[in-house]
């Protein structure tokens, strides 16, 4: 290497420190759209990264994986919510270059299972770590990963607690609490998670058990925009806490608040200092001895990867204009189908001009470019009707071999792509090299 972590982390920082002096390039009267301001900041980085040289060399389709931006996610972590103890969720993208940005950083990992211990001890992770937060397990499962280092685990019902019966005193839970939040496309407490009037009955279970309760854990939703469900959940969470180790005796020493930041994808978020602002006013009532825990997938992995792929063909139909690509929902954009979510995708002609200062040009070039736009239905390569990534997509004229261009790609797509049809999985480059 040619310069150390410390340094490249310090230079990340740095980086990120100068994009946030924002210049105006419009008057108030007209600002960019969203799509536009994702538009000049991929335009400036797919021209650093010379991502139109990365397709020449490793061809189409293509994940270009940064990771620097994975540094840079973890730094906005760390300076917002300090003293939190970061667990990166690493089902969210389960590359080997993302553990080892993580891992050098110096924040650990979650997992739900074999699969993914094997990949964290294959790179040199220290498992006794990590936190295992699937509450539904075998005992195979719970023994595997016990003997592998792990001492925290999950669970969110009666008939998990057996399971632990035989291992040794130092194995302690997390009871997952659920708290709905129907205003987010993926609800995590729908699946998982036990009612907090109900925790009581479970927690007494534990300690009959002779199972230790390090604390509590939820997950308030993925892509959830406003702080007010942590602020919610961690108020109710910490009373709960304060009540239970009133009634049993015991003192708890974790919380775990999960994660669920959101990331613009085609539509802006707020900004995360001013959800993790409300965060902390929240945490603060937390008693000092807690430990306090996340768990960012999204938020870490998705800036990490953009994805490049080809148009193989073109036609009209009678809905107007279609394009196909040669990647789809059953590979790298499986997260449209699976999560709901709608990437942006923009020609790679349309990265080739670059951002004007004068707020006149500025305007006048948005307009024009929206004239030769029109909306195309974009298409993925495997023989049936549901291979669809977008209908009305403002692009361009396509026309076979056109190169196009996501931003925002890696959170749930290479980690939940499929084989289908024989397509064979999208390779991943890695930058810096």
């Amino acid at each position: 290497m040619t310069t150390t972590i410390a340094e490249r982390t310090r230079r990340i920082a740095e980086r990120a420190a100068r994009t946030t002096r924002t210049e105006p390039d419009a008057t108030p009267l007209e600002q960019p759209t969203h799509r536009e301001e994702v538009r000049r900041e991929l335009a400036a980085y797919a021209a650093r990264v010379r991502v139109t040289d990365l397709v020449r060399e490793h061809g189409s389709p293509l994940f270009v994986l940064d990771v620097d931006r994975v540094t840079t996610q973890l730094l906005a972590l760390r300076r917002e919510l300090p003293g939190v103890q970061i667990h990166f969720a690493t089902k969210s993208l389960p590359h080997p270059a993302v553990i080892r940005a993580v891992d050098a950083f110096g924040a650990t990992f979650e997992v739900a299972s074999r699969g993914e211990i094997d990949l964290l001890e294959r790179e040199g992770v220290a498992i006794e770590q990590c936190l295992h937060t699937h509450p539904v397990k075998t005992v195979a499962d719970i023994t595997g990963a016990y003997l592998r280092g792990i001492r925290t685990f999950v669970v969110d019902s009666h008939s998990e607690v057996g399971k632990f019966r035989g291992l040794p005193a130092d194995v302690a839970v997390l009871v997952r609490l659920s708290f709905p939040n129907p205003a987010v496309t993926c609800d995590l407490s729908s699946k998982f998670g036990v009612a907090p009037e109900e925790a009581d009955a479970l927690v007494a279970h534990c300690l009959r058990a002779g199972l230790r309760v390090a604390g509590f854990t939820f997950h308030v939703g993925s892509q959830t925009v406003s702080a007010r469900p942590w602020m919610r959940a961690i108020h109710r969470t910490l009373g709960l806490m304060r009540r239970l180790e009133h009634a049993h005796g015991i003192r708890f020493d974790t919380l775990d608040i999960g994660g669920g930041f959101p990331i613009a994808y085609d539509e802006p978020v707020p900004a995360f200092a001013d959800l993790a602002r409300g965060i902390r006013s929240a945490l603060a009532a937390a008693p000092s001895r807690y430990r306090i825990l996340v768990e960012p997938g999204r938020f870490v992995s998705a800036p990490a990867m953009m994805l490049a792929t080809r148009v193989v063909g073109t036609t009209e139909r009678a809905d107007g204009a279609w394009a196909y690509l040669d990647d789809g929902v059953y590979g790298a954009y499986s997260n449209i189908p699976s999560e709901q979510t709608h990437p942006l995708v923009f020609a790679a002609a349309e990265l080739d001009a670059q951002p004007v200062r004068e707020p006149e040009r500025a305007r006048v070039e948005r307009r024009l470019r929206a004239r030769r736009h029109r909306p195309v239905t974009l298409a993925g390569p495997t023989c049936d009707s549901l291979d669809v990534i977008a209908r009305d997509m403002p692009l361009p004229t396509l026309r076979a071999g056109d190169l196009l261009v996501s931003p925002m790609m890696g959170a749930y797509t290479l980690a939940t792509a499929t084989g289908f049809n024989g397509f064979a999985p999208t390779p991943v480059v890695v930058v810096p090299a």
